[in-house]
C-alpha cells in the first residue's frame, strides 16, 4: 500500500504530482515527499515493520515507491553497535555506533538513497541513471544500475582517491571526470538532467533519493528497542542525511512507534570545509559557500544543497555543530579502529572527532545516550592513512628473534601512558 500524497514545497506548501521534479514553480523552494500519516495509523506498526525483510525495505510503507522495490533488496539493516570500549575511553555512559561502513553492496550509507532512487527511476521509465558524486554515491549508482540493467553515467571531480576510482569503475559505468570540485560537477549535472532527460539521482530524482536516508534513522530507533538516542551526531556534506534522520524520528513519533524524548541533532564537518558549522557558530541563518580543502573528500561540499535545512533542524532540536582538522580526523579513525574494530573513511573520522569535541565541551552530556553515525568504509581511502604507522621490521624464521620482538613490544606497551579520557 502506498501512503504518498504529493510532492510538497518545503517553503510555500504547494503540492505537485509524483514526478521527476526538484523545485517549486512558485518560489523555487525544494520539494519533498508528503505522506498521509492518518492513513498509516494502525497499519504501519512495530509488528508490521518487524515482519518485513532484513533490509531498508522493511520500512517500505514510509518510502516513496509504488509496488515492490526494484533495487537494494539487501541494502540497509546495518549494525547498531554498543560501543562500550570507546565509551569507557571517552568517559560517557551510553554510546552507539551506527555502522553503515558495512552497508551492501558498496559499503556506505549511499546504498540507502540509491536503492530508493533507482526503484523510482524504473517506475518512471528511465533507462539511464547518473549522479554528481565525491565517490561513494558514484560507487552506489554504478553498482545498483548494473544490477538493475540500467546504463549509468557518474560525474566526479577529477582528483578523487584512486581506491574510489577502482571501486566505481569495476561496475562498468561511464565515468566522467570533471575539472573542479563537487559544486562544479553538481552544476553541470543539473544541465545534463535537463538536456538529456536522464535520471540524475541527486538532481531531478532528489526528492525520492533523499527519502532513502530516513532508513538510517528508522533503524537506529528500532535497533535501540524502539527508543531514540538523546544525541545523534551526523556528518554534513550536501546536507541530506541529517534532516532526513530527523524526519525519520519525527515520523516514528507521529505514528506512536517511539516516545518523544526531545532528541538532539549534531552536525559534524571537516575544518577544511565547514560552511554549516561556521553558520551555527556565527548564529546566522545563511551559510557562506567555501572551497574545500580537506582529506575528508566524501563530505567536502562547499555549497550544500540542503544546508539551510541542516541549520534549521540543528537549531530546532537544540543540537550543535563542530568541525575537526585533518590530524584530528586521522586520530579519530585510528581510535575507532583500535577500540571497536571499525575502519571508517575520513567522513566517519570527522563525525567521531566532532562528537568528542561536543562531549568535551559539555554540549553533549556524558550521562545521556549518544549515537555516532559512521557512513563509509576506510578501505576506500587507505591512502589517507599512509605514514600513520611505524614500519614493521622483518625477522628471520627463528624463535629467538621472535622472542626478542615480543619482548620489545611488551616493553613498549608497558611504557605507554594510559589513554586520556575526553
Amino acid at each position: 500500500m502506498s501512503f504518498i500524497k504529493a510532492l510538497r514545497c518545503k517553503e510555500c506548501g504547494a503540492d505537485y504530482p509524483i514526478e521527476p521534479r526538484t523545485v517549486c514553480d512558485h518560489d523555487f523552494g525544494p520539494v519533498e515527499v508528503a505522506y498521509d500519516y492518518e492513513a498509516m495509523r494502525g497499519k504501519v506498526t512495530r509488528d508490521s515493520i518487524a515482519a518485513g525483510p532484513r533490509s531498508l525495505w522493511r520500512y517500505k510503507d514510509l518510502l516513496p515507491i509504488n509496488g515492490e522495490p526494484r533495487a537494494g533488496l539487501r541494502s540497509g539493516y546495518t549494525p547498531l553497535i554498543p560501543a562500550k570500549k570507546l565509551a569507557a575511553e571517552l568517559g560517557v555512559k551510553e554510546l552507539y555506533i551506527k555502522d553503515d561502513s558495512v552497508n551492501y553492496p558498496t559499503f556506505s550509507y549511499k546504498d540507502r538513497v540509491v536503492a530508493v532512487a533507482i526503484t523510482k527511476a524504473i517506475e518512471f521509465g528511465f533507462d539511464t541513471v547518473g549522479c554528481a558524486s565525491t565517490g561513494n554515491l558514484a560507487h552506489s549508482v554504478a553498482a545498483h544500475a548494473a544490477a538493475a540493467g540500467l546504463q549509468a553515467f557518474v560525474m566526479i571531480p577529477h582528483d578523487l582517491e584512486e581506491g574510489k576510482m577502482v571501486g566505481m569503475s569495476v561496475f562498468g559505468p561511464r565515468v566522467v571526470k570533471i575539472k573542479g570540485n563537487y559544486d562544479d560537477v553538481n552544476r553541470l549535472c543539473s544541465q545534463i538532467a535537463d538536456k538529456y532527460k536522464w535520471a540524475i539521482v541527486n538532481v531531478n530524482l532528489r526528492p525520492f533519493y533523499t527519502e532513502g536516508a530516513k532508513t538510517h534513522g528508522f533503524e537506529i530507533a528500532e535497533q535501540m528497542g524502539w527508543q531514540l538516542p538523546r544525541h545523534t551526531v551526523l556528518p554534513v556534506a550536501g546536507g541530506t542525511i541529517l534532516p532526513k534522520v530527523w524526519k525519520a524520528y519525527q515520523e516514528f513519533i507521529t505514528l506512536g512507534l517511539v516516545k518523544d524524548n526531545a532528541p538532539r541533532m549534531h552536525a559534524a564537518q571537516a575544518a577544511g570545509c565547514n560552511p554549516i558549522v561556521k553558520a551555527l557558530e556565527e548564529g546566522t541563518d545563511l551559510f557562506r559557500p567555501q572551497k574545500p580543502n580537506t582529506i575528508a573528500k566524501s563530505i567536502a561540499i562547499g555549497n550544500p544543497a540542503d544546508g539551510y535545512y541542516v541549520l534549521k533542524v540543528v537549531r530546532e532540536s537544540g543540537g550543535s555543530g563542530a568541525s575537526s582538522t585533518d590530524p584530528e580526523i586521522l586520530d579519530a579513525i585510528k581510535l575507532l579502529a583500535r577500540t571497536e574494530g571499525i575502519f571508517t573513511e575520513p567522513a566517519g573520522g570527522t563525525t567521531l572527532a566532532c562528537a568528542i569535541k561536543l562531549i568535551q565541551s559539555g554540549r553533549i552530556p556524558r550521562d545521556e545516550s549518544i549515537c555516532v553515525c559512521i557512513t563509509g568504509n576506510g578501505l576506500k581511502t587507505t591512502e589517507v592513512m599512509q605514514g600513520q604507522f611505524a614500519a614493521t621490521p622483518a625477522i628471520n624464521a627463528k624463535m629467538n628473534e621472535f622472542d626478542d620482538l615480543v619482548r620489545q613490544i611488551t616493553e613498549s606497551a608497558n611504557a605507554k601512558p594510559a589513554p586520556v579520557k575526553a
